[in-house]
């Protein structure tokens, strides 16, 4: 585990639990990273693809046993482990936190506005120029 660091958290039912998160390699976080937040986002991302980097992040988180941590590497261990899917949305949110300093400071935040701002500004001139395509090769109704 690269810089671990335990977390507790508050579980969906109230109970708290303590987890170790720890940095990604520089491979595996680059891979996170860059497209953890796209896949997740509704009708844009893909679930699959995104369950599957959930499984990548998860496997940097461990909780501790009488016989050392154990890192939760498989959705099994993930579900044995992780009480809800609450308990899971905040692990995950920590771990982006914890290894991506612009989800700490806010940055990401900021930055997803100016996305989205670019991408509205972009898809409305998009449709303006094809409505006034279609508009233009419609014919006008017949008055018989």
């Amino acid at each position: 585990m690269l810089e671990p660091l335990n977390q507790e958290f508050t579980c969906g039912d109230g109970t708290k639990k303590t987890f170790i998160l720890s940095k990604f390699p520089a491979i595996a976080g680059r891979e996170i990273v860059t497209q953890y937040p796209i896949t997740g986002a509704p009708k844009i991302g893909e679930y699959k693809t995104n369950e599957a980097l959930m499984l990548k992040l998860m496997a940097y988180v461990a909780i501790e046993t009488p016989n050392g941590p154990v890192m939760l590497v498989t959705p099994e261990l993930v579900n044995n482990h992780v009480k809800d899917f609450e308990t899971l949305l905040k692990i995950e949110w920590a771990m982006m936190e914890y290894n991506c300093s612009f989800f700490r400071n806010g940055s990401a935040l900021r930055s997803l506005d100016s996305l989205k701002t670019r991408f509205l500004s972009s898809i409305s001139k998009t449709l303006t120029e094809l409505l006034a395509q279609l508009s233009g090769k419609a014919s006008p109704p017949s008055g018989s």
